[in-house]
């Protein structure tokens, strides 16, 4: 399996642009409808996806949220003066989430993949990770990162997320199997359906968190980093810059590493 396959490597050179961009202080705004629309409300919409562990994860059993992107969307509300209100979302429907208006932003680690940032305008990265597969500790298959592309294997990828392009354009040999709910990757690989998934290393800690089951295959190099940031619809200027602004702050006075270590996230941290 190759670590950068050559159908990203074109994409790099534009990621690189948009994150340096990204970086640079923001321009003076123009007046914007969402943001004079927040503050008219009293209210920030931010869409989650309630099945993300460490990032934005509903517990089953106390329906009570939790995770770096909780914590933080809590905090931009704050800044804004402003109550918040979560509304639902996942990978698979984001873009016409926030095309179409159901919220005003997103807040659990959208990667930056080209396919998105053609809809969607994201925030300087907060966050980056690679990916990683998992499997059970009795799987005599997949043992180590160079079992994966062979020929007989069947990896699994959840339905939307980054992972999905990327390894459909890496595997040569396994078979890749789209997950969408209500199947889960977990009850696929628990019934042998899979051999292996692929996930980001926040996800990963779900697993080695509360399944002791669970065997993480490691890249022995890196694969495919990805930087994560917010998403907001294209065209409002303010409301992007006040988004882009709260990363900033917080990068700058510790509230981003405080939630990242509260939550098991801090080695993906962008500082």
């Amino acid at each position: 399996m190759k670590l950068f396959h050559p159908l990203f490597r074109r994409f790099g050179a534009a990621l690189c642009l948009t994150t340096l961009l990204a970086a640079l202080p923001a321009a003076p705004a123009l007046a914007g409808p969402v943001l004079d629309r927040v503050k008219a409300s009293g209210t920030v919409r931010v869409c989650i996806w309630p099945d993300y562990y460490g990032v934005t994860f509903r517990n089953p059993r106390t329906q009570q949220l939790s995770g770096i992107d909780i914590d933080l969307s809590a905090q931009f509300a704050q800044d804004l003066q402003v109550r918040l209100e979560t509304v639902d979302s996942s990978f698979a429907t984001l873009i016409d989430d926030v095309k179409g208006g159901r919220c005003d932003v997103a807040m659990f680690a959208i990667g930056m993949l080209p396919q998105r940032m053609e809809h969607l305008r994201i925030s300087r990265p907060y966050m980056r990770s690679d990916i990683y597969g998992v499997t059970t500790k009795a799987n005599r298959v997949v043992r180590q990162w160079v079992d994966i592309d062979k020929p007989g294997v069947v990896v699994g990828v959840q339905s939307g997320t980054f992972m999905e392009p990327v390894m459909r354009a890496a595997l040569k040999q396994a078979r890749m199997v789209v997950i969408a709910p209500p199947a889960t990757r977990e009850r696929e690989l628990e019934a042998g359906r899979i051999d292996v998934f692929m996930t980001d290393y926040p996800y990963s800690r779900r697993l080695l968190d509360n399944a002791d089951w669970a065997e993480l295959i490691t890249p022995p190099a890196p694969f495919h980093v990805l930087p994560y940031g917010y998403a907001v619809k294209p065209g409002d200027d303010e409301w992007f810059a006040a988004i882009d602004s709260f990363v900033q702050r917080i990068q700058r006075d510790g509230r981003l590493e405080a939630a990242a270590k509260r939550n098991g996230l801090a080695p993906i941290v962008v500082r």
